[in-house]
This record gives C-alpha cells, structure tokens and sequence, in this order.
C-alpha cells in the first residue's frame, strides 16, 4: 500500500499522503508558482542522477512533480510548507470547517493573525475534531494528525484526541 495508512508511527505525515494526492498538490503547486518549480528542479538536481537543469526546466508540471514524488526530493522543510499549501491554499475546506467548528477567528482556512495560541480549549478542539472526522473521514483525521504533528501547543489535547480516533492497531 502506498503510505495510505493513518498510523501514528508514520514518520512522515506528507508521505501518509497517497502518491497520487502528493503528484497532484505538486503539480498544481509547480504550474502556478515559478519559485516553487525552480525550488524542486534544485531537489532533483542535488538528488544526483544526471538531472540537468535545463532539462528539468522544460518538463510538464506532471512530470517533473512525478519525479520528485518518486525519488522522495522533499526535505522535512518542504513536507512541512506542501502541507500547509494543501490544507490553506488548495484544499483550505478542511482546515476552514475545523476553524469554523472549534469557533476560532478565521478568514476561511486563514486563522486571524492577532490570536495567539492555544487556539480554543480542550473542550472546543475535541468537538472540531469530532466534526472534522464526521465530515471529512480519513482526509479530516489527516489533517488533525499534520496539526497534532506540527503545532500541538495551538490545540489543547490534539495528540489525545487523534490518538482515540485512530483505528485500532493503525
């Protein structure tokens, strides 16, 4: 199976992502940004295997973030920075309903820059999660698990919370 799983032992929650949906946040991130195109020919290139730049340069979008997906060229920084891409700029329905149900200020899937975390209680988070999973599934428990990953102090209990929703032995 290919890194579908939602366990909490995965080392990476970028690559719990299917490939799939990881060619297609890069296809799209690669197409409509020339620093995000130009940042992985650099990975590819770094990777070795006689990846020339200019070559690089001239491939589809789909090609080259099939690539990179493939030869696994993201660092820890970019999983982190594709995650966030994914879940405010280009799937932002799943990080806005969770704002929306903890009752924090947002803009959509942009929390309001005056709030400082924590970002709602205990009680607040675990109803939003509850929510998230209701509506969103396993994409709503992923997102939970990039938050409980990346910014724990923000929601009180996260970690908890997401480690009751997983299935058991997952």
């Amino acid at each position: 199976m290919d890194g579908g799983g939602l366990s909490v032992a995965t080392p990476s929650i970028y690559r719990a992502l299917p490939s799939a949906k990881r060619v297609a946040l890069l296809t799209r991130l690669v197409s409509e940004r020339k620093d995000t195109r130009a940042h992985f020919i650099q990975r590819l290139v770094a990777k070795g295997g006689g990846f020339r730049p200019v070559t690089l340069m001239s491939w589809p979008s789909a090609k080259l973030a099939g690539e990179v997906v493939r030869l696994n060229a993201q660092t820890p920084e970019d999983e982190v920075d594709l995650l966030q891409a994914l879940y405010v700029d280009i799937e932002p329905a799943i990080q806005a309903a969770f704002l929306k149900a903890t009752g924090v200020k947002a803009e959509g899937a942009v929390i309001d820059e005056a709030l400082e975390p924590p970002y709602a209680d205990a009680a607040a988070v675990t109803r939003g999660a509850e929510a998230l999973v209701a509506q969103f599934g396993d994409e709503g428990l992923h997102y939970l698990r990039t938050i409980a990953r990346y910014n724990p102090a923000g929601w009180p209990g996260i970690s908890e919370i997401v480690a009751a929703l997983l299935p058991s032995g997952a």
